[in-house]
């Protein structure tokens, strides 16, 4: 069943001379991880935001984005608070900008319950306990205010907000970006874990590529507001077939080859004040000919010169 459809998103912002999102194409289906993956700027965060509608001021989409069939850019206040509340949740990357240091976890936890799902005060709390404990907390947590908890203390905190109302998509941008890399390792893992035990759909922004290939089941590599490959992970990591991806990848530390020299992308992302003609990755890619800089390409592999081959 897919939880998440999101297809040919729009987004344009003021004062940006191309959009922002032009033209997305994604789906997350029920106790699938999809990995949406890409250099800071290429519209990761935006496209993750829109699921919820939490869009820039003055930004117009266009296109659909659907959860459970439901189109949320035309969905009416009321229903868009229910959506919120109850079908689909967020991590952020900043667990300590998101919850309220004055209050306690226990309050902050229990706040949203009582007040957008008529829990009792017991019951919100009997959930709230229920859901620390399955991110690997105890009920200690609930008298504690945010400063007296580690980062990765936190992040398992907003995790365990997020799943209160049981949701069937949970949005996770950049969840592991401010923790050191041993907690990394474990909020990956937590949620690899909590995807399986609920059945929730996840979707994964990160731009690690090695988290992303530790977590997600399918792939979206993301460039200027488009989506440029998409795979399953194992095909694409193994078998790249964008230049962009490829380039992703050679950028990446591993561990299997600790000695391998690293090759940065030359060049820099598109300015937004820049009207784009063909390939965006163009002016950056070793493949690129006179094709690239006037048309734009389109398909699973959004590349006039596509290497390998996969399915």
């Amino acid at each position: 069943m897919t939880v998440l459809s999101i297809e040919d998103l729009r987004l344009e912002l003021p004062g940006a001379s191309r959009p922002v999102l032009a033209g997305v194409d994604l789906e997350v289906r029920q106790g699938q991880t999809v990995a949406l993956v890409g250099e800071s700027g290429s519209g990761k965060s935006l496209t993750s935001r829109s699921v919820l509608r939490l869009l820039p001021p003055g930004a117009r989409a266009g296109g659909a984005v659907r959860v459970a069939g439901e189109d949320v850019l035309a969905m009416p206040p009321a229903r868009l608070r229910e959506l919120r509340s109850r079908q689909v949740s967020m991590v952020f990357q900043d667990p300590r900008a998101a919850i309220n240091p004055m209050l306690r976890v226990g309050a902050f936890l229990t706040e949203s319950l009582r007040a957008n799902l008529g829990e009792s005060k017991a019951g919100a709390r009997a959930r709230a306990v229920e859901m620390l404990e399955a991110v690997g907390l105890t009920d200690r947590v609930l008298r504690q205010h945010p400063h007296q908890l580690s980062g990765g203390m936190l992040q398992r905190v907003m995790i365990a907000a997020a799943l209160l109302a049981g949701p069937a998509l949970l949005l996770a941008d950049e969840p592991t970006t401010a923790l050191d890399v041993s907690t990394q390792a474990e909020i990956v893992a937590l949620l690899a874990d909590l995807r399986e035990r609920f059945g929730t759909g996840l979707l994964f922004v990160t731009h690690d590529l090695g988290l992303a290939a530790a977590i997600a089941d399918h792939v979206y590599v993301m460039y200027a507001g488009r989506i440029v490959e998409h795979g399953t992970a194992e095909t694409v990591f193994a078998a790249p077939r964008h230049p962009y991806t490829s380039a992703l990848l050679e950028a990446t530390p591993s561990l299997a080859q600790p000695d391998r020299r690293l090759h940065a992308i030359p060049g820099r992302p598109p300015d937004l004040r820049a009207e784009l003609t063909g390939c965006a990755f163009a002016p950056r890619c070793t493949r690129a000919t006179d094709e690239c800089h006037t048309t734009v390409p389109v398909g699973q592999v959004a590349c006039h010169h596509p290497g390998g081959t996969h399915a």
